[in-house]
């Protein structure tokens, strides 16, 4: 009955944020509490709730800060020089731009966390998908599957938790998937490359000079509407370049001008704005290389880094008060939602677990399998890992159904280290379960609803989970 309902919990929250039938957070919450009732637990519904919010407390406390230090540091423009560097790169074709995202969100994996590198990728790529009126929905799920690829690191958390789960060494696991995770980054490339030809052929293929010209014939309508026809003010002077007249310069001296403007005005972060540190720029990214060599180097739990990095970054960059407050206001509303989404996951893990509808789920697929696939039990459970870690955390998956797994594997001669490896093969899906605090972090910033993000990422990253699968089959690797 448990096996029943937890399956149906969980059917029922992802049909009705796909069909937007509720929001995410009111589904988080609501759907759980209603099916604690059901299962005759209505009671201890408190219990489970703080239990939930208790386990993810450090993680919503991370995330508010993270996001307060990099916005800061989108502020004050530390990513500037990479925005223009995927900007050359991509040169406004849409192509490009996926294949970029892509690559960005690879590289900054290696930090082994995916909020921080939503928060960057993000950070870079959504003003340039946003001025070229690009899917959305293409950088999100790109990122998140690249994301997912890297997750597997063993500074990442699902090697370590295999390893831990199943006493091995995590180089182990880890150093011989490399072939197989490396054609899973492939892939993801080149399902990039194959989703930027399709925005391309959507929105025709594009150019700076293109965009530029619209903009400024766009900024001359606005000029002469708001002039009213009588030339005056400088609207006049606008109106005057704008149309071939002479206006206050000629000739090219005006056409140079005018080449300049468009260079500095066609870019994704107001180069002019009043936040910019420029004498502060070395500071603010050797801070920033400090705080991540500590989150690898693991010197101290990664939500008191960034909460004394968040305290650094605001008082030497803003050392005035109202200032400081003015960068917390202009944040605050992805604090909130995602903070706020994180702790409504609490709930809907909080009924999982408490209740039991985790565990009797997990006994359940174990169970169906056939008795004859025992000697293939190590592509079972690759198999198994998409929607398993995908519908519960990879603590309940690693910790609660691989040790089960590896024992039905023991007893057909399949090797605890092959049972780890196949276990790493569903993180690119993961990556976009509603367990997992950072997708909300890269729906929320990239201001996507996440019933759009699910519906497009989910059919491409369990291709990009099986590819990795055949590909470490046909290495000999699981």
């Amino acid at each position: 009955m448990l096996t029943i309902l937890g399956f149906a919990m969980i059917a029922t929250f992802l049909v009705l944020i796909m069909m937007k039938k509720m929001s995410p957070i009111a589904a988080l919450v609501l759907i759980p509490a209603l099916f604690c009732v059901f299962v005759g637990k209505g009671a201890k519904l408190g219990d489970y709730v703080i239990d939930g919010v208790t386990s993810l407390a450090p993680t919503a406390a991370m995330l508010m800060f993270a996001i307060v230090y990099f916005g800061v540091m989108i502020d004050v423009g530390l990513f500037d020089p990479v925005v223009r560097g995927i900007l050359k790169f991509a040169k406004a074709d849409p192509m490009r731009i996926v294949v970029g995202t892509a690559i960005l969100a690879a590289i900054v994996s290696l930090d082994g966390d995916g909020s921080t590198t939503f928060m960057i990728t993000v950070s870079a790529m959504y003003p340039l998908y946003k001025r070229l009126k690009m899917s959305l929905v293409v950088m999100t799920g790109v990122a998140a599957m690249a994301n997912g690829v890297m997750n597997t690191l063993p500074w990442g958390g699902p090697t370590a938790r295999a390893a831990t789960a199943l006493k091995l060494d995590a180089s182990d696991i880890f150093v011989p998937m490399i072939p197989a995770l490396a054609v899973g980054l492939l892939g993801v490339f080149v399902l990039s490359y194959v989703l930027g030809k399709r925005e391309r052929k959507r929105l025709g293929v594009l150019t700076l000079d293109q965009i530029l010209v619209e903009e400024k014939v766009e900024e001359t309508e606005t000029v002469l509407v708001g002039a009213g026809g009588s030339g005056t003010g400088t609207g006049d002077s606008k109106a005057a370049v704008a149309t071939g007249g002479s206006g206050s310069g000629s000739g090219t001296d005006a056409d140079a001008e005018d080449e300049a403007g468009d260079a500095e005005r066609f870019q994704v972060l107001d180069p002019n704005r009043a936040t910019l540190r420029p004498k502060l720029y070395w500071f603010n990214a050797l801070l920033t290389l400090t705080l991540l060599t500590a989150m690898i180097m693991e010197w101290l739990p990664i939500p008191v880094l960034f909460l004394i990095g968040a305290a650094l970054a605001l008082t030497v960059n803003f050392p005035h008060i109202p200032d400081q407050k003015a960068r917390l206001a202009a944040h605050a509303d992805n604090v909130l939602n995602v903070s706020g989404m994180v702790f409504a996951a609490a709930v809907f893990t909080g009924v999982l677990q408490g209740t039991g509808m985790v565990d009797h789920m997990a006994r359940w697929m174990v169970d169906v399998i056939p008795e004859g696939m025992g000697p293939h039990m190590a592509l079972v459970t690759g198999i198994l890992s998409l929607p398993l870690t995908y519908f519960m955390s990879n603590d309940g998956f690693y910790f609660g159904v691989l040790p089960v797994l590896a024992e039905a594997g023991a007893a057909h001669g399949v090797t605890p280290l092959e049972m780890a490896r196949a276990s790493l093969v569903g993180q690119p899906l993961h990556m976009s379960s509603p367990l997992v605090p950072a997708v909300y972090v890269l729906v929320g910033m990239a201001k996507v609803e996440f019933g759009d993000h699910t519906k497009f990422v989910v059919k491409w990253a369990a291709l990009t989970c099986l590819i990795i699968l055949g590909a470490g089959i046909l290495f000999g690797i699981i």
